[in-house]
């Protein structure tokens, strides 16, 4: 069955461009015009993945990340013709997982979304169930299920898949361009400060006290290691 992704854009042109392509690369598109509409479409189709407009009349992308986010864990990529870095980083602080700036090259944009959507639905694929732990922390790479102190929290993909490699690789330090790296490929193109704002949401997650973490570890001048 192809996997489903939903274009939120306010521009015609480009919802159509996108649609187009990425149905020719066999994947079913839904479109919406503005937030408020792909909030209804978004439940009726369940998308494997959400392209998401920024500027948009309505609910901007930003209101439809807060209001999504409340219950769904779908990878969301904003599409953004804002250069300034603040921009992009509160869709990050938001819960989207990355961003591609307007204007973009169909390859680079498909490129991101194979990769997302490898992480996300490979691992759902896997048959054997594999649970990696460190302290309270528990999870489950088959189910992407995540427990501290045996309460379920919710994690956006690329909060999941960061926790992931920290708990898989305890002690071991990575830099900033060593994880964006495997969460983009070895095209990524995304500036480093998504992984530092991943890691800030990460933390008010699973940290009892965030801004002394216990368990992912700043190495300053460097990046960040799963304290062992």
């Amino acid at each position: 069955m192809a996997q489903t992704i939903l274009v939120v854009d306010d521009k015609t042109s480009i919802r159509i461009l996108v649609r187009d392509y990425l149905s020719e690369q066999g994947y079913y598109v839904v479109t919406a015009q503005n937030g408020r509409e792909a909030l209804i479409i978004a439940q009726q189709q369940r998308p494997d993945l959400i392209l998401l407009d920024i500027m948009m009349p309505e609910l901007d992308g930003y209101e439809f990340v807060r209001h999504y986010r409340r219950e769904h864990e779908t990878p969301i990529i904003m599409l953004t013709a804002k250069l300034e870095e603040t921009d992009k980083v509160l869709g990050l602080e938001l819960g989207a997982d990355d961003y591609i700036t307007k204007p973009f090259a169909m390859r680079e944009l498909l490129a991101r979304i194979r990769a997302v959507l490898r992480r996300t639905s490979g691992q759902r694929n896997q048959s054997t169930h594999k649970i990696l732990q460190a302290g309270d922390i528990s999870l489950d790479e088959s189910s992407r299920q995540v427990q501290v102190s045996d309460q379920y929290i919710s994690l956006t993909p690329s909060e999941f898949d960061l926790l992931a490699i920290f708990l898989a690789n305890p002690g071991r330090v990575f830099s900033r361009g060593d994880l964006l790296e495997r969460l983009q490929g070895p095209l990524a193109e995304g500036s480093e400060r998504t992984i530092d704002v991943h890691i800030r949401n990460l933390r008010n997650k699973i940290e009892t006290d965030p801004r002394n973490p216990s368990y992912v570890e700043t190495v300053f001048g460097i990046g960040y290691r799963l304290n062992s």
